[in-house]
């Protein structure tokens, strides 16, 4: 169609869906996540001993798509949903590294990170349940 217009918004009704800085540093989590985690995967399959290595993959590339999600949702409670997206994002790089370092370096990152992260992780999905049942509704 040429001569097509997109309508013209006040810039009070401009909304981008993930415009907020949370939403952008998930964004930025889940980009990484996904990228270490394919390298990870990768690594994993070329190594002897790829146990590690592999779960750390798994969990980065399981939570990626979630902070996507986050992402485009977290209007819906923001302060719920942020402090449980920064859980997740800090459980999972914690215990993903942890793992990385105990495969790589032959040490742990620091004396009880995995169990760190891991409860980092667990409470960011809790945080995510509370958060779905606080939303407002539209």
């Amino acid at each position: 169609m040429a001569g097509a217009r997109w309508p013209a918004f006040r810039k009070d009704e401009a909304r981008v869906i993930g415009a907020s800085t949370p939403a952008r540093l998930f964004g930025i989590a889940a980009g990484l996540f996904g990228g270490f985690g394919t390298a990870l995967a990768a690594a994993a399959s070329h190594g002897a001993d790829p146990r590690g290595i592999a779960i750390a993959a798994a969990m980065l590339l399981v939570h990626a798509p979630t902070l996507l999600a986050l992402a485009a949702l977290r209007d819906l409670a923001p302060r719920v949903l942020g402090l449980a997206g920064g859980a997740l994002a800090g459980g999972v790089a914690i215990f993903a590294a942890d793992l990385a370092a105990r495969h790589y370096l032959g040490t742990r990152l620091f004396p009880g990170a995995a169990p760190l992260g891991g409860g980092l992780t667990i409470a960011g999905w809790a945080g995510i349940v509370l958060g779905f049942l606080v939303a407002r509704r539209p």
